[in-house]
């Protein structure tokens, strides 16, 4: 049981928030940690400034901490972090013209392909099916295909033989 909860503690993610950083009222250090979770680590990008040690991303976390202790609300915190970095210090920016690729972008890449992928499936199909009949094997031919595969079954090599 103990190794159990060793691991557990091991595949935690390690947080770069340092001790010196975290406030003394718990309840103000969780709204600064769901705050740092929105925000973008300028520097590493895809990760959020809780889980970055970047410099940049540690000035960002006192910036929350200190607009938490001068009385903003989550919603004024992040956006005054917003006003100075603009939509990319989110992670989840918000939908406007110039986002809109990032959210709808990859749905209408994988619409384009699958729509690509079934007119060409379409189109082998209907090619297959409209294929001219001089295409295809005679009756004649077909005679000659398995004498020729029946004399090669006979040669004892097993080449030609099927399991």
């Amino acid at each position: 049981m103990a190794a159990l909860a060793l691991a557990g503690l091991l595949s935690a993610p390690a947080l770069a928030v340092l001790p010196n950083e975290k406030l003394a009222d718990p309840a103000m250090e969780a709204r600064a940690r769901e705050i740092s979770k929105e925000l973008r680590c300028l520097v590493c990008q895809n990760q959020s400034i809780d889980d970055s040690n970047a410099e940049l991303a540690r000035d960002l976390r006192v910036l929350v901490r200190e607009r938490l202790v001068a009385g903003d609300s989550d919603e004024q915190v992040l956006a005054y972090v917003h006003d100075r970095y603009g939509d990319f210090v989110l992670l989840r920016p918000p939908v406007t013209g110039y986002t809109a690729a990032l959210w709808f972008g990859p749905a209408l890449v994988l619409l384009l392909a699958g729509t690509g992928t079934a007119v060409y499936m379409r189109n082998r199909r209907r090619d297959a099916e409209a294929a001219p009949a001089t295409s295809r094997l005679t009756p004649e031919e077909e005679a000659r295909l398995q004498a020729l595969l029946a004399a090669q079954d006979g040669t004892g090599s097993g080449e030609g033989k099927r399991a």
